[in-house]
């Protein structure tokens, strides 16, 4: 499509059909123009249809995740992967990269999202750590993911099933390419007949139309798999109870810390504690900072000081260690704190657990 769409620009259409030098030329110019729009809208639908089976993956999975500051910023760190893959093609595209050396490098990322999630059901690379979160898990979703990749895995299965549909279709149109590009390349030397181009959009609403239907299709096979299964409906949400927010007792006068190890840079670390409130309906606070400790017993000052009633925060790592969390109570002489908080280090996921269509 994308292909045909650039022999349809009106940059690359022959001197006659950009002057409309006739009535004749005028004509052939608003039916290119008709079947150009038509191929726009049909690849508008399939982007959009590759980004909602993407987002239905990955939000599929995300239901096992923990539901608080630590599932956001997974979620923040796959967009942030997305982005710059995305800023990867366009770098491509600027740099004068033709449409197949495009699909080349977007068949290559595709390629790396398919290790990535494999290496998501396996609990190994960078999700040995991420795996984890996961709880409830049915075996049946880890199974597909872990094994995405193999020769006769889920994806060649949904190919053998449903591929020889999309590959007529993809006769057709890579017919209407050839015709296309055959036509007005000796536009000069023979132009369209009127029944040329009848034909030629004929094929083309045959073609849009058939893949509208296909998409569709497949749409709902992938809605209705019995792999993507939610936490909901697997009954796995009880099992994240055990990931509650703890609470703890700081004396006045005292400190509560909590230590957390780091493996890799770019972890982060994540916390979100309050205090409850004293019988005497007194608006308290406590003191909070972060330390950073390294292999050698070396401390260095990550979040300083300061005295807070309540906060959730994190900061991604730059060195691997152990980072320790003091909340200090030694300014009071009399009030005993009540702490209620939740911390974690979220392993880094250099690249999304998410899994588009390919046929």
């Amino acid at each position: 499509m994308e292909e045909i769409l650039f022999l349809l620009n009106t940059s690359r259409r022959p001197v006659a059909l950009q002057q409309k030098s006739t009535p004749e030329d005028s004509e052939i110019v608003s039916k290119l123009d008709d079947i150009e729009a038509k191929l726009k809208d049909m690849l508008k639908k399939l982007e959009q249809f590759q980004l909602k089976n993407a987002d239905n993956v990955f939000n599929t999975v995300m239901t096992y995740m923990p539901q608080d500051f630590r599932g956001t910023l997974i979620r923040q760190q796959r967009e942030r992967s997305e982005r710059n893959k995305q800023a990867e093609v366009d770098s491509l595209v600027s740099a004068g990269g033709s449409i197949r050396d495009r699909y080349a490098l977007l068949w290559k990322q595709q390629m790396e999202r398919r290790v990535q999630l494999a290496q998501l059901g396996s609990a190994t690379g960078v999700y040995k750590t991420l795996v984890r979160y996961l709880v409830g898990v049915p075996q049946v979703l880890l199974d597909f993911i872990r094994q995405i990749n193999d020769n006769n895995g889920p994806m060649e299965e949904q190919r053998e099933r449903y591929g020889p549909t999309l590959y007529t279709l993809t006769k057709l149109v890579l017919a209407i390419r050839l015709y296309l590009h055959v036509s007005l390349a000796r536009y000069e030397q023979r132009k369209l007949e009127e029944d040329d181009i009848a034909v030629l959009q004929q094929a083309v609403t045959i073609y849009t139309e058939e893949f509208v239907k296909f998409t569709e299709f497949i749409g709902e096979v992938f809605v209705n798999a019995p792999f993507f299964i939610s936490a909901e409906d697997a009954g796995a949400a009880d099992a994240r109870k055990s990931d509650e927010y703890k609470e703890t007792i700081i004396p006045a006068g005292k400190t509560h810390e909590v230590i957390l190890s780091v493996e890799a840079v770019n972890s982060y670390i994540a916390w979100d504690f309050s205090l409850q409130q004293g019988a005497l309906n007194m608006v308290l606070d406590i003191g909070f900072h972060v330390e950073y400790i390294s292999h050698s017993g070396e401390k260095t000052l990550i979040l300083p000081y300061r005295r807070y009633e309540a906060d959730q925060g994190n900061f991604c790592t730059v060195s691997a260690g152990s980072y320790k969390l003091v909340w200090d109570n030694s300014y009071s002489s009399f009030f005993k704190k009540s702490l209620r908080y939740k911390v974690d280090a979220v392993p880094p996921v250099v690249e999304p657990a998410v899994m588009r269509p390919v046929l």
